[in-house]
């Protein structure tokens, strides 16, 4: 027999929190009573530790300077905002807490905790896990892509929409794309007082953005099959009144 295809199929924590890490342009900085929020001031290493180019002057300059050993220990805040407006746009956040050491011109981040909380709530993710994770190959074009989506094919959406549960469209007001990585598409379902999700497998992960397509288009058919017996039912409805 052949494989089975994985309904559930989703990231796993670690990699969910490394796409986060990896994405996220501002963070917000908390050690030794100081805290202050940078954009597009961090990079992350291989690793997982992350590099801080703060100012000299800067709170947490003189922090990690008159701290013991030169290692005060941090937090650090990252949100997963979703590239579509959309209500609710956080969809995930991630808190590293760990030590900060000089590094040149620079601050960097060893973690030593790492808590990701999503829609279903938060986890801690294991350090050797994380360390060893990498970002979902999607992420750096995620936002690109699911803005391309929504604002020039809002047709294909629609049609997308057929793969859905009837009762998961009750109601519903407007359908955006909300996210996408290699193991599949979330459309986002908001209601007059409510919203919800849904996600949408492919049919095999996709490593980039050309496999991504044809994991779009392979959707697309399947919503195209889905809806035939739908008007075919139709037409004999009309055919027999």
């Amino acid at each position: 027999m052949g494989d089975t295809q994985d309904w559930t199929a989703a990231p796993g924590a670690a990699e969910r929190a490394r796409s986060v890490l990896a994405t996220a342009w501002s963070c917000a900085v908390t050690a030794d009573g100081v805290r202050e929020e940078y954009a597009g001031a961090h990079t992350v290493t291989e690793d997982g530790r992350v590099c801080l180019a703060v100012p000299e002057d800067s709170g947490l300059s003189a922090a990690s300077l008159c701290a013991p050993r030169q290692e005060p220990a941090a937090l650090l805040e990252f949100a997963d905002v979703a590239p579509v407006p959309v209500r609710d746009r956080i969809r995930a956040r991630l808190w590293l807490s760990g030590t900060l050491t000089p590094a040149g011109d620079a601050l960097l981040f060893h973690p030593a905790r790492v808590v990701l909380r999503q829609a279903s709530g938060p986890v801690v993710v294991g350090l050797e896990e994380f360390t060893a994770a990498r970002p979902d190959p999607l992420a750096a074009a995620e936002a690109r892509l699911l803005t391309h989506l929504a604002d020039a094919h809002p047709d294909a959406v629609e049609r997308l929409t057929r793969l859905v549960r009837p009762e998961s469209l009750h109601a519903a007001t407007r359908v955006a794309p909300l996210a996408v990585d290699r193991h599949g598409l979330t459309l986002r379902i908001e209601r007059t007082r409510a919203h919800g999700d849904v996600r949408l497998p492919f049919h095999a992960p996709a490593d980039d953005v050309t496999q991504l397509t044809e994991r779009v288009h392979a959707l697309l058919a399947q919503a195209v099959a889905a809806s035939c017996p739908r008007a075919l039912q139709r037409q004999r409805a009309d055919g027999d009144r």
